[in-house]
């Protein structure tokens, strides 16, 4: 495929950047499947593109997802309709390469320097650039509800701020702007992982609260209407702050 995105947004985390939305138990089977369905706010296009596992570019659609996280049921996440609501505020913005690397259930131990997700992210993000001479706009990240454990919750911003810093280094991209959702759910210490979410000191950091939102029959995972919603504050929020 001969497109070559110019603004390149890295997605990483757990499930709800992945995508579960539309994601339910075949009582038949008992196996999760997705029901198929894409919101407008999600509808292919050639000006949003995503990364496959052989680091071309293909049009992106839903779920967007289900090469990378491949073990679980992907559904629609907030990749796509934070792609459109860009484009629809902004026409004239350039094609979008989104690079997909989520992976559901992760801990963010699991993202530290050196671990098998954290070098596929890095690996990707160069790609991109090396090859094609993308413009990596930012990292969208959505993780921590795996991480709302005792001992997880406390050490968890300080494991944060070494990943961010540890992959702006390695993307040479010191002021790589970050937008961050703000995890929610069930946990006994969620509250301590929001905490060090909102209290994380790096420049280029901004919050996106997932609070509020409607979640599956599971409890933990956005249903496919609050996946969209938190996409497009993720827009709102990336235009507000880092698109002059």
């Amino acid at each position: 495929m001969g497109l070559k995105p110019n603004n390149i947004f890295l997605l990483a985390g757990q499930s709800n950047m992945a995508g579960r939305g539309g994601v339910y138990n075949d009582t038949k089977t008992n196996l999760l499947k997705w029901d198929g369905k894409v919101p407008p706010q999600c509808t292919p296009t050639p000006n949003i593109l995503t990364l496959n596992l052989n680091k071309t570019w293909d049009i992106a659609s839903e779920p967007l997802h289900k090469e990378i996280d491949n073990l679980k049921t992907c559904g629609v996440g907030p990749g796509m309709p934070f792609s459109n609501q860009i484009l629809a505020k902004h026409p004239n913005f350039g094609v979008i390469g989104l690079v997909p690397c989520a992976i559901g259930g992760t801990k963010i131990e699991m993202w530290q320097k050196d671990t098998i997700l954290y070098n596929q992210l890095v690996d990707r993000a160069k790609a991109t650039r090396e090859s094609m001479g993308g413009n990596i706009r930012a990292l969208l990240w959505y993780q921590g509800e795996s991480d709302c454990g005792e001992q997880d919750s406390t050490l968890y911003k300080g494991r944060l701020e070494k990943f961010f810093n540890d992959l702006r280094d390695d993307l040479y991209s010191p002021d790589l702007p970050i937008l961050l959702v703000l995890s929610s759910g069930e946990g006994n210490f969620l509250s301590n992982v929001r905490d060090a979410q909102l209290n994380i000191n790096l420049k280029n950091v901004v919050h996106v609260d997932s609070m509020g939102s409607t979640l599956l029959a599971d409890h933990l995972h956005l249903d496919t209407n609050s996946a969209v919603r938190i996409g497009q504050k993720l827009a709102d929020s990336f235009l507000n702050n880092f698109y002059h």
